[in-house]
């Protein structure tokens, strides 16, 4: 073969490898797959369903995830809280008002839809209906070292320099990764359609009660005509939380009405030892078991985690050899440990003593104005868990109480 013919079959070969492919496009794939088009890379991203599509999840956007959020992304939002009302085990009920907005809502199916659509005009490809039965970084489907095959589930493979898992907690690439978990939830849901005078009620403000079950909670998210109900407690009683979400609804006087979706997911956190990548494979958002344990929020951390993982994966791409890439998948995980590592630390500590002193934390919370303000403070995005702690020394007495 002539050295020009030898070009060109090279030119041809590294044009059918993408530098990334990003399995997964909720928020913290499709935040990834925006970071590393925005980068100038040819990146792929697989989803196994048709956008748009449903997914369990309350839809509240703090601060923290709006500042995730690519620059002038327009959130849908449906609602914008300015009160919330806690309540314990539906007693004692009292409401915190604000001037300001404390958070956003929005429904999942348009929110991720706009993700996606920002990761396309940065560049990246999308490809629906595209199931990922394994990954493979040796073997005869791998042409070198410096590749990794994404196998589909009709037998296709697609090749990449570096692949990001955002498949959720139970997907596939988390499983190649090793990915530990050390604290699984069940939440359940319903999608309840209320008359106009209902919703009026509710409008620009939410509920939280904190639920019969050691660390449970439930909560009513308004979105327009739409009541967002559900509840979330420890995995192990399924009855006992399906009976929560029955009673929850029943007392706020709901029942007659039909939802038009119920459903049910499980929220898994990392264990602290977990990794975050294998090899040029990384991992993030809920594929990670990165959330929040004492709340469960994981969109800001799905946003934030996938972000990272985007910008470190297009560092793995470059890196030409396995030692160059190890470099750059552990700089990826010090970042995350870094930063929402910290918050998850503190996180599992509140869910601690949310457990043992409920009462506590919401005579706090609805009696103490500086603790409602660090909630504000939260939610706004202008303060985190991690550093209330840090700046609050009783806070810090207090968590330690519970270490011991």
């Amino acid at each position: 073969m002539s050295s020009e013919n030898a070009d060109a079959g090279h030119e041809h070969e590294e044009s059918s490898v993408w530098d990334v492919v990003v399995v997964g496009a909720g928020p913290a794939g499709a935040s990834a797959a925006y970071a590393a088009a925005v980068a100038g890379r040819r990146v792929l991203l697989l989803e196994k369903a048709e956008l748009p599509r449903y997914k369990t999840c309350g839809g509240g956007i703090i601060g923290y995830s709006r500042d995730a959020l690519p620059p002038g992304f327009e959130l849908p939002l449906q609602d914008r809280i300015h009160a919330v009302t806690f309540s314990l085990n539906g007693r004692l009920a009292r409401t915190r008002r604000s001037r300001r907005m404390l958070f956003g809502l929005i429904n999942r199916p348009e929110f991720d839809a706009g993700l996606v659509e920002e990761a396309q005009k940065a560049g990246a490809e999308l490809r629906t209906g595209a199931t990922v039965s394994r990954v493979e970084q040796h073997g005869a489907a791998v042409p070198d070292r410096r590749t990794v095959a994404v196998v589909l589930s009709g037998g296709e493979t697609v090749l990449a320099r570096a692949v990001v898992g955002a498949d959720g907690s139970a997907g596939r690439i988390g499983a190649h990764v090793g990915v530990k978990l050390d604290q699984v939830d069940l939440g359940l849901e319903a999608e309840i359609p209320v008359p106009e005078t209902v919703a009026e009620d509710w409008a620009g403000r939410v509920l939280i009660d904190w639920g019969p079950m050691p660390g449970s909670y439930g909560w009513v998210f308004p979105k327009g005509d739409t009541l967002t109900v559900g509840v979330i407690s420890a995995r192990g009683d399924g009855g006992g939380t399906k009976r929560y979400l029955e009673d929850f609804i029943a007392r706020l006087g709901l029942a007659g009405f039909e939802p038009k979706i119920s459903s049910g997911h499980l929220t898994r956190c990392r264990s602290d030892d977990s990794p975050l990548s294998r090899g040029r494979v990384l991992v993030c958002g809920d594929a990670a078991g990165l959330l929040e344990p004492w709340t469960r929020e994981g969109i800001s951390f799905a946003l934030r985690s996938g972000r990272l993982a985007g910008e470190w994966a297009v560092r793995v791409a470059e890196s030409h050899d396995a030692v160059d890439a190890r470099r750059q998948a552990l700089n990826y995980a010090f970042a995350i440990k870094a930063g929402l590592g910290v918050e998850m630390s503190v996180g599992r500590r509140m869910l601690k003593l949310f457990e043992r002193r409920p009462g506590m934390l919401h005579a706090v919370l609805t009696g103490f104005r500086p603790a409602w303000n660090a909630f504000a403070g939260i939610t706004r995005g202008t303060t985190s868990l991690a550093e209330l702690v840090r700046s609050h020394p009783l806070a810090q007495r207090a968590l330690s109480a519970m270490d011991r």
